[in-house]
């Protein structure tokens, strides 16, 4: 019998032993040399502004790990919406923090890229509920960083049990198909009802209508099967959906029709920005999968831009200590640290550790609410990233 997953473990993270074999290297040759200069270093995915907007996340698991260390740090406050240049800054000698680099990109790449889309999805449907159902697409390892993220972007719940033990929230979710099924085709009724005296009072009442036959008639039927039902679902494999929205329509008029007005409508099942401004005048809620959560990981770096206190950089990188700043009218400027910045500006970068401690609160709320706050605020477009819609 195995007996453990592949899962890196946490002491090796923090130890630096997840790190790429040539950081390795680079200590050794410092250390035998008996070199270690105080560098400024900066994370940054894009050397100016390009019109496209991130939202900043993981900064509690990067803070994390760079606790403990002879070193300082800045970084903007997670929820912030960025537009290139640097998210957050690296003040110390550079052996306290070099091996650190893969796993400190990887604490803020990989949230931000899914903060991001989760933001777009909720842009797409403001006035409704959408949930996070797309923990089952990454390793089991990531959940709780999946929907932390998901949240962050503004969802409104998710569904994985262990990652709200992790983040301090209650999952949510109903029934899959696989409750119908178990009880057989022609016997949805005794399914629905079975679910509905079985689990607790808190959870709410909504039926999955799409499983043998028509989701009109299998909605009506769920309906009349169980008092006060708060909703319907519709999961409709893709290739049987024809025109969904047409469906959603039409099961929202023979509810009505038959005195069900209060039963609710979600849709759930490969549903992305698009498809949520499509059904969000005919849909009360949605549940959104595989587009956040295997949203690509934003193409952080990690530079050197001082040593010692001089200017340093690579070919293709910009040179010194630079500042961040949001001004009046929602734009984002990079300017050198030494330099003033706009005058209706302010500066994002805050204090994050100092002296190897801490000095920064995670509330997850109040970055939940910056993040609604900044998309407002920079005029942020919600666009399917697999459409360009």
């Amino acid at each position: 019998m195995t007996e453990a997953f592949d899962i890196i473990p946490a002491e090796a993270i923090r130890s630096g032993r997840a790190t790429d074999a040539y950081f390795d290297r680079t200590v050794e040759a410092l250390d035998h040399a008996g070199h270690n200069p105080d560098v400024v270093a900066e994370v940054t995915a894009d050397q100016f502004p390009t019109g496209e907007w991130h939202l900043l996340a993981g900064l509690k698991d990067a803070a994390a790990l760079l606790e403990g260390r002879d070193l300082d740090a800045d970084a903007l406050p997670e929820g912030t919406l960025f537009d290139g240049g640097p998210v957050m800054r690296i003040a110390g000698p550079y052996r306290a923090f070099g091996r650190l680099e893969t796993a400190l990109l990887g604490f803020l790449s990989h949230p931000t890229g899914i903060a991001t889309r989760a933001l777009e999805a909720r842009r797409a449907a403001p006035d409704s509920t959408v949930l996070s159902f797309g923990s089952r697409h990454v390793h089991p390892s990531l959940g709780a960083m999946v929907e932390r993220s998901a949240l962050l972007g503004g969802m409104d719940g998710f569904s994985n049990v262990a990652a709200g033990d992790v983040i301090g929230r209650e999952a949510g979710g109903t029934m899959p198909h696989a409750l119908l099924i178990c009880f057989g085709r022609g016997e949805q009724e005794q399914a629905w009802r079975a679910f509905d005296e079985a689990v607790p009072e808190s959870t709410p009442r909504i039926a999955l209508v799409d499983t043998y036959s028509d989701e009109v008639d299998e909605a009506l039927r769920a309906a009349e099967a169980i008092d006060d039902l708060a909703g319907v679902r519709l999961d409709t494999t893709g290739s049987r959906r024809g025109d969904f929205r047409h469906i959603v329509r039409e099961v929202r008029w023979t509810l009505d029709a038959y005195g069900h007005e209060d039963v609710d409508i979600f849709c759930s099942g490969g549903l992305g920005p698009t498809e949520l401004r499509g059904l969000r005048d005919v849909a009360d809620g949605f549940g959104v999968g595989s587009y956040v959560s295997n949203a690509d990981p934003l193409d952080f770096a990690l530079d050197i831009v001082e040593v010692d206190g001089e200017p340093a950089a690579k070919r293709g990188k910009l040179t010194g200590k630079k500042s961040v700043y949001r001004t009046r009218e929602g734009g984002h400027h990079i300017g050198l640290a030494s330099h003033d910045g706009p005058d209706d500006a302010e500066s994002l970068m805050e204090p994050l550790v100092r002296d190897g401690e801490v000095v920064r609160e995670f509330d997850l709320d109040a970055a939940i609410s910056r993040a609604g706050t900044d998309a407002d605020r920079v005029g942020f477009e919600s666009i399917d990233a697999n459409t360009g819609v």
